[in-house]
């Protein structure tokens, strides 16, 4: 496919960007984005971002479902610029703001090892250690979580999205992540209709793990009814604990894992997971 000199891709974005070529830019937005943003405001945050900036660098790009998303640093990493396009080059999302990141704690590994909760392959929709990529990442008691989906053929439900039965990772199983004893279970909580959600319990079902070395797992958002253990329990890595449902602050079926220093999930710290098998899973990869 021939591509037009003014034509913005994922290869010259940053050069447009870096030159204020951002009318191109603005015209190759999607409708939705321009009835949100003007022109004249676009130019105008663009260029003021721009401010003391000698080059941008790609630094980060995925893929979920049928778009593409690209991240670009200035040479001080300082600023970042995230991008959604579709094939086409389409941009459907733009977003500029500072980059931040914290060092400390992004060094700060458990003392355990772990796997994912799952037995069979899921998808990072949310995972790794900046907030572009991952969500949680600016909230410390959740900075180094991950949030897990099933996707097939690019989609992760199939037929109506309004029924919890549609999606691929209801109902699958969901396994203790390491060996310890169970410290707390919600099982009671209705799953949530996609779409909507029950932010008064955020992590709506649940189950809360002790390790050794005074570590915490936790796997959120189960089925209701679904937890086959109490508290109380013992367990060994990789049993069948519950199933993956759609319960508490989530729009749809999916599993939000993380590892903690504390028992209470909104008093913590969360921390990066050493994984048994030395892998560092980010959002886009898919992992089992």
């Amino acid at each position: 496919m021939r591509v037009s000199s003014n034509e913005v891709t994922p290869q010259n974005f940053g050069m447009f960007f870096l030159q204020e070529r951002f009318d191109e830019i603005y015209n190759q937005c999607h409708a939705t984005f321009q009835d949100m943003v003007s022109n004249e405001q676009f130019n105008e945050l663009a260029k003021s971002f721009n401010a003391n900036v000698q080059n941008y660098e790609l630094f980060n790009e995925s893929t979920i479902a049928h778009y593409h998303q690209y991240v670009w640093l200035d040479n001080r990493q300082e600023k970042a610029i995230q991008v959604t396009m579709d094939s086409s080059n389409t941009i459907h999302s733009l977003l500029i703001k500072p980059y931040v990141v914290f060092p400390e704690s992004d060094k700060k590994y458990s003392q355990n090892t772990y796997i994912m909760p799952i037995k069979e392959e899921w998808f990072v929709f949310w995972g790794g250690v900046n907030e572009f990529v991952n969500y949680h990442y600016a909230y410390e008691a959740q900075r180094y979580a991950y949030d897990l989906v099933i996707m097939k053929n690019d989609a992760t439900f199939k037929d109506s999205p309004s029924i919890n039965e549609n999606y691929y990772a209801f109902n699958k199983e969901v396994t203790a992540p390491a060996d310890g004893k169970v410290i707390k279970v919600v099982n009671h909580l209705e799953d949530n209709i996609p779409g909507e959600m029950y932010e008064m319990v955020p992590a709506g079902n649940v189950i809360i793990i002790e390790h050794t070395n005074h570590e915490y797992s936790m796997v959120a958002h189960l089925k209701k009814n679904s937890c086959l253990v109490q508290q109380g329990d013992t367990v060994k890595q990789g049993d069948v604990i519950a199933l993956c449902g759609n319960s508490g602050n989530s729009s749809e079926a999916h599993i939000h894992f993380q590892v903690m220093d504390a028992p209470d999930f909104l008093n913590c710290q969360s921390l990066r997971i050493r994984f048994a098998d030395g892998l560092e899973p980010i959002q886009g990869d898919v992992v089992k």
